[in-house]
Formats: C-alpha cells, structure tokens, sequence
C-alpha cells in the first residue's frame, strides 16, 4: 500500500524518499523486492516533484499530495524495468538492470503487475480527469516506444520526427505529472494548461539533454556505458542533427555502423566523433535551449504563484 504520510521540512527530494521508504508495498513480494531494488538504486524523482511542485503553484501542500506524486515516479519505474527488457540492457543508475537479477519474464511481469497495481489505486483514490490523463499518457509512451523502434538505424529520421517520439515516450509523463499535481490541489483550466505545457517542453528538452549525455559523460554519471544509444541503433537527437548537416561520407560511416553486426570500441569513438565534428552536439544544445525558453514561457499564466522559481530552476538546470 502506499499510506499518508507528513514531512517536517520542505525538501521535496527527501519528502519522496521518506514516503517511499515508509509507505510502498503491493501485494507481490517479489515484485515490491524488485521496485524497491529500482528506487533504492537512486535517481532525480523528478516526475514527482513535477507533481509536487504543481500542486504548491496551484495553493495546495506538497505533503498531500506525496500518495499521487509517488505514482508518478512507480510508473517511470515500470517503463524502465520494461525498457530494460526491450533493449537487452544490463545496468540501470549504476547497478544490475531488473531483468538481470530477475530474469526477463518476472521482469516483464513486474512491469504489467506495477502498472495495473497504480492504475486500481489510482482509480479508487482519485475524480475524473486524473485516471483518465494516466492511462492517455502510458498509451503515449507505449506509442513513443513503438516509434522508436520503427526508427532503429534509419538516418532519414528527421528532427520532427524525433520531437513526437520525445514527446510521447519522454515528456507525456512530465507533462501529466504537472498537470495531475494542478487538477488534485484545485487548480482552475489556465493553470493547468500552462503547467502540461511547461512538463511537455522541459521533459523534451530532458530526453534531448539525456541523448547529449549518452555522447558526452562517463560510464559512472551515467549509470550505463557511454554511447549505449548507438550501439542499440537508436536515433539521437545529435545523431539526426549532425546527419542533416553532415556530408555523404558521414552518412556512409553511420550506414555502415548500424549494419554491422558487431561494434568495437573505436567504431562507436568514431561515429561520437563525426557527430561532433558535423556539429550534431552544438546544434542539440541550441535546440535544447529553445525548449527549455519554451518550458519557461509556458509558466507565464501563472504570474508569481508559488514555487515558480523552482519549475524555472529545473528548466534552467538543463543548460
């Protein structure tokens, strides 16, 4: 069950980890053993505090709304364990990958088990539009996922085409968990409008963010290996970017990349470097920077409602 629960201070980061440490079980053993595992293994909890946050812009208490914000945070878990599932992945924040410790089919199972389990509670705790606006939004991730894989290693996917695959598989879970924060503390159309709006644009800006991250960071800030996305043949924001600039010997190299059977180290070195070289890491900055301005813009309506200044800040913390 996931019970009530009170935080003495305002730290939203630990108000999360306090509610789920004391309050998270489900009926499962072996599935609340491999959430736990998940959550124990870290993270931002940024989704949340999206929901948190939104409910504070809106007059309301953080602390009263911790139950819904952890459902935020227990669905992206459930996409990961399954991602992990799909992309044969290893590592997840540093340690095993669900499926690793488990296997894939408990894996898989644990994933549909987490995802009906929120979704029972979430229609016995909670009015019209918020179960609706969840199961729109895993219908969205599911379709994003879906995209994505349609793409696999095609280097005609243009920016466009990315932005809808962000947009379902990324941001329609930021943009619901601002928008479920409003509707739960009362807040009217406006504030609500503007507060999915701003969850759609950050959490676009955070996948192209990720995807710079995937070219640019170590193994140990990312909790996978460095250029994973390649190697899984997937189609990056700089990857596109630096395909619409680059010439056709660049072109020629991803091509060959993608269609061999087997990467080495240096083969995934070289196609980082050709994305640079073609400006694919400059040019994902610049359209970064554009949602992130646009995620901003979106808080406007709310004029200096509360905790503004720390949606703003999230925003800025993608530069």
């Amino acid at each position: 069950m996931l019970s009530a629960a009170r935080a003495d201070d305002r730290d939203l980061y630990a108000m999360v980890e306090e509610f789920f440490r004391s309050s998270f079980a489900t009926d499962n053993e072996l599935i609340t053993e491999a959430v736990r595992r998940m959550l124990a293994a870290g993270g931002k909890r940024l989704r949340p505090r999206f929901t948190l946050l939104a409910a504070e812009a809106a007059g309301g208490r953080a602390e009263d709304h911790l139950r819904l914000a952890a459902f935020m945070e227990l669905i992206h878990v459930a996409t990961l364990i399954h991602d992990d599932v799909v992309d044969g992945a290893v590592t997840r924040r540093g340690v095993n990958a669900t499926a690793v410790d488990f296997g894939n089919r408990i894996s898989v199972l644990a994933g549909d088990y987490l995802f009906a389990w929120i979704f029972k509670n979430v229609t016995a705790d909670y009015e019209r539009p918020i179960p609706h606006i969840l199961s729109s939004t895993l219908a969205d991730i599911t379709d994003g996922e879906v995209l994505q894989l349609k793409a696999l290693a095609d280097p005609d996917t243009t920016l466009a085409a990315y932005v809808e695959i962000a947009a379902k598989k990324t941001a329609s879970l930021f943009a619901a968990s601002a928008e479920c924060g409003a509707l739960a503390a009362g807040a009217g159309p406006f504030a609500v409008k503007a507060l999915r709006e701003f969850g759609t644009a950050y959490g676009i800006a955070f996948q192209m963010r990720d995807d710079l991250l995937d070219l640019t960071a170590d193994e140990a800030t990312l909790g996978k290996p460095v250029g994973n996305d390649l190697r899984e043949r997937k189609m990056t924001v700089p990857l596109v970017l630096a395909l619409a600039g680059g010439d056709r010997e660049f072109r020629s190299a991803v091509e060959r990349f993608f269609a061999a059977e087997d990467e080495r180290p240096e083969d995934v070195a070289a196609i980082v470097a050709g994305i640079g070289a073609h400006g694919g890491l400059v040019k994902t900055e610049a359209v970064l920077a554009g949602y992130v301005e646009r995620a901003k813009q979106a808080l406007a309506p709310l004029g200096n409602a509360p905790a503004l200044a720390e949606l703003t800040a999230l925003a800025d913390a993608l530069l």
